[in-house]
């Protein structure tokens, strides 16, 4: 694994990214947030170049096991839209940049956390097809595939390796949907969002109604370097890549300090699972830890920044 992130410093430049109280508001608001450059030239080409060097085969180490409901992306599946989960566990440099303290800095800002951890991260290709099925996400929040964590503060980094607009098929969020109650079809809430396809927009739209909400849609445009946050229970999606050039991105998935393992159970008595279920080491109690470093590494920690002032 890569040398563990320092998690105790910003340079000043740094602290001048940090989102404002007025962004944070913003966020608690909007239920997403848009960064300024975060990210340099030189991190952007590592990870440019460090994804084809994946793609053609490259592992610093592999998954010890391929849990059921892994997203992992292999040649033979063609030119699909690729998605390969733990992407920070088999690429030591791609690790290196998604464990840089100014983006845990910035999530433990918007989420008004201590600590952050990192959860999951997905390294993601969406070729230019039109015409692609795969190439469009329906609508969903993050939090319903995370019924096994305990925290509601939890949220999303998403990190296109580049301009990322609406003809690559950006990201797109409802704005304010993460204040909204979500509908429960048959037992079922918006876990399965992703399986439902073109019915997905009416059930947006259902739910929207449910709340006496408007659908906003608000298409991401996000400058190279710059990062697209989201709460975990913000409705997103994005289009087909209408460009000449694949969209290229990482989806770094955060959790605040207090995040647990939790035991829960779908509609039909289910015990749900996480894929961190099959990996990470047990704690004492017998539970899924999902502060093992090896797959959740620390990336900001405040209580540490504060010790470390003279």
């Amino acid at each position: 694994m890569p040398a563990p992130a320092d998690t105790t410093a910003l340079t000043e430049a740094e602290r001048t990214l940090l989102p404002s109280d007025e962004d944070v508001a913003f966020y608690a608001e909007h239920g997403w947030y848009l960064s300024p450059k975060l990210l340099n030239d030189e991190e952007m080409a590592m990870l440019r170049e460090a994804s084809e060097q994946f793609y053609a085969g490259h592992r610093d180490r592999s998954l010890p096991r391929r849990p059921a409901k892994l997203s992992y992306w292999t040649p033979e599946r063609g030119a699909v839209q690729r998605h390969n989960d733990y992407i920070h566990y088999e690429s030591d440099a791609i690790a290196a940049v998604l464990r840089k303290p100014l983006l845990g800095a910035v999530a433990a800002r918007l989420a008004q956390a201590d600590q952050i951890r990192l959860f999951q991260s997905t390294l993601i290709y969406k070729p230019p097809c039109p015409a692609e099925p795969s190439n469009v996400v329906p609508w969903h929040f993050d939090r319903d595939y995370w019924a096994t964590s305990s925290s509601e503060r939890m949220l999303t980094a998403f990190i296109p390796f580049h301009l990322c607009d609406e003809r690559m098929g950006t990201i797109t969020m409802i704005d304010g949907s993460h204040r909204w109650r979500a509908l429960d079809f048959d037992g079922v809430t918006a876990r399965h969002f992703a399986e439902l396809g073109t019915q997905a927009e009416t059930v947006l739209r259902l739910t929207a109604e449910f709340n006496g909400a408007e659908v906003r849609k608000v298409p991401m445009v996000i400058p190279a370097g710059h990062v697209s946050f989201h709460h975990c229970r913000t409705y997103h999606g994005s289009g087909a890549n209408l460009s000449t050039e694949p969209r290229r991105a990482i989806s770094l998935h955060l959790q605040d300090g207090a995040n647990a393992y939790r035991e829960f159970r779908l509609g039909n008595g289910e015990l749900a699972i996480y894929n961190h279920d099959e990996l990470v080491r047990r704690g004492p109690d017998g539970r899924p830890d999902y502060a093992d470093p090896r797959y959740c590494p620390t990336i900001w920690d405040d209580a540490a920044l504060a010790n470390a002032r003279p």
